[in-house]
């Protein structure tokens, strides 16, 4: 079976299938990929994953949000939520249906289910897009900051096949000198198709 991670005592968990929670541990084993680092003790994080460059990220996460157990939350347009099949099955997965129209924006609404909810790791791709871009998308560090809470780096190495967790960055008032940080730390690591 592969590397996987122990989840921290504040970690929001639920309950996977065994079949499904045994299969995922499996095919992670199968594909080669391990996973090193340590999940923060925190009972609400921004969590990020970069590089960010290929579909095969989206199917990682979800082999090892089901072979682990973990609770996390991603946002989803609120249309998709709708969709009776669709809908119920990004709702199992942590999705977090937000409305892209509502006065204050994505950000507000998402940092205030953070601020209200008792536990939430919160998991996004700071690049928005698998296209390799010059910039990273803020709303992250502005989530994060609005919410106050850290942000936890996740990452893909896809050389070595590793899935891992790093460093925990505090945030400053400075949002363009906080996310240049964040972003020479993920410099040694490389997606399936590119690094950052």
């Amino acid at each position: 079976m592969p590397t996987l991670l122990p989840l921290p005592p504040s970690a929001g968990k639920m309950k996977p299938s065994p079949k499904l929670q045994w299969f995922c541990k499996w095919l992670l084993a199968r594909l080669g990929w391990t996973m090193h680092g340590e999940w923060p003790d925190l009972k609400k994080v921004v969590i990020i994953g970069a590089p960010h460059s290929s579909d095969w990220d989206v199917v990682l996460v979800l082999l090892v949000i089901q072979a682990t157990g973990m609770k996390v939350v991603f946002m989803g347009k609120q249309e998709v939520f709708r969709m009776p099949i669709i809908g119920s099955i990004a709702k199992y997965l942590g999705g977090m249906p937000v409305n892209r129209a509502a006065p204050g924006g994505v950000i507000e609404q998402v940092a205030e289910q953070i601020r209200n909810a008792e536990q939430m790791w919160f998991a996004l791709a700071p690049e928005g897009t698998r296209k390799e871009v010059k910039e990273w998308k803020t709303g992250f560090w502005k989530i994060a900051k609005q919410a106050n809470v850290p942000v936890c780096c996740a990452y893909f190495h896809f050389p070595d096949k590793v899935i891992g967790v790093g460093q925990v960055f505090e945030l400053s008032d400075d949002m363009d000198g906080d996310i240049a940080k964040i972003r020479a730390w993920y410099k040694p690591y490389q997606g399936r198709n590119r690094g950052v």
